[in-house]
């Protein structure tokens, strides 16, 4: 098994999930500021260009989340992702929420603030963006208050949600809530959990906002 990676990207969830199974994988680091993920033979694996990719055998997969559901699913004695159908049900709606509620209005803020060229950003677009966060936020905060995870054990919608939150953190968006703050710190506290993105961003300074 391989993943294809390069920090501060959404390569660090796969490196969780892989970390708390205690699979042992060949981390192959792409470097995108060298250009590294537009090679020919990266482009034979994911033509999108983008990062993280898990090769296992015949299969080449893609896409953070379907990288850390395999994952899961591949070592289910493991236990992170559950075997009863309404806690995996669960998970689902959190992978999915994530993905869709709070990871998006981070990808606008980014696109204009730092992807865009200078002329083609819209800062009342950033704005809106960070209202829709902080709504969904609020969602998200209500939900976890009481628990210490998204479900009722670990499971890879936390690995998922806490990078996200982590990004959301970076942009100052979680200021006001103490109960993201608060499992934020938790997950990132478990022995196995990867660099947070401030982190990974020093590591390599210059490095573009997380993708793939």
């Amino acid at each position: 098994m391989k993943l294809y990676q390069f920090p501060p990207t959404r390569s660090l969830r796969a490196l969780w999930a892989l970390r708390e199974l205690d699979v042992a994988c060949e981390i192959v680091t792409v470097n995108l500021l060298a250009g590294e993920n537009r090679d020919a033979d990266f482009l034979k694996l994911n033509p999108a260009g983008k990062l993280p990719v898990l090769v296992d055998g015949d299969l080449v997969l893609t896409e953070s989340v379907a990288i850390v559901l395999y994952l899961a699913e591949k070592y289910p004695q493991k236990g992170l992702i559950p075997t009863d159908p309404v806690e995996r049900a669960q998970v689902y709606r959190w992978l999915l929420f994530t993905a869709t509620e709070l990871e998006q209005p981070l990808w606008r803020i980014a696109r204009h603030t730092t992807l865009y060229p200078p002329e083609l950003r819209l800062p009342g677009d950033v704005a809106i963006a960070r209202e829709e966060f902080r709504a969904m936020a609020a969602v998200l905060a209500a939900h976890l208050t009481g628990r210490e995870f998204v479900g009722k054990r670990l499971s890879v919608a936390d690995m998922v949600l806490a990078y996200t939150l982590d990004w959301g953190n970076e942009v100052e968006l979680l200021n006001e809530q103490p109960v993201l703050r608060a499992y934020l710190e938790r997950m990132y506290s478990r022995p196995r959990a990867p660099q947070r993105i401030a982190q990974a961003l020093a590591s390599v300074a210059g490095a573009p906002p997380p993708a793939a």
